[in-house]
């Protein structure tokens, strides 16, 4: 895993193309893991990754790594390169949500 430097994301500036069979995914975490990258995969597909950083909207902000156009199936979350967070269901049309575990591991929705 890696980690960038990222500025924060101001509200409307992240685009999801969804419908048919492309959804997306949402993984929240904590801020200490601001500009790591998680990866995530499909069974039958490589893996990919996303940075988290902070998502300013008009109540506060979060941070959050954000997979756009996902084709549907079940994603696993890594924690590292041989460990599984988790999994989570990424349905067309709709966004994914999986909370990142705040200490060991676990399956979120």
């Amino acid at each position: 895993m890696h980690d960038h430097a990222y500025g924060p994301s101001e509200t409307g500036s992240v685009v999801l193309d969804l419908g048919g069979d492309t959804g997306a995914l949402i993984v929240y975490t904590s801020p200490d893991l601001h500009g790591r990258e998680i990866e995530i995969s499909r069974e039958e597909d490589g893996r990919v990754h996303s940075a988290v950083r902070e998502r300013r909207v008009r109540d506060g902000s979060f941070h959050s790594a954000v997979y756009p156009d996902l084709p549907a199936g079940i994603y696993t979350v890594w924690w590292d390169e041989m460990t599984s967070a988790g999994t989570v269901s990424v349905h067309g049309g709709g966004i994914a949500e999986f909370v990142w575990p705040s200490s060991g591991f676990g399956v979120a929705s």
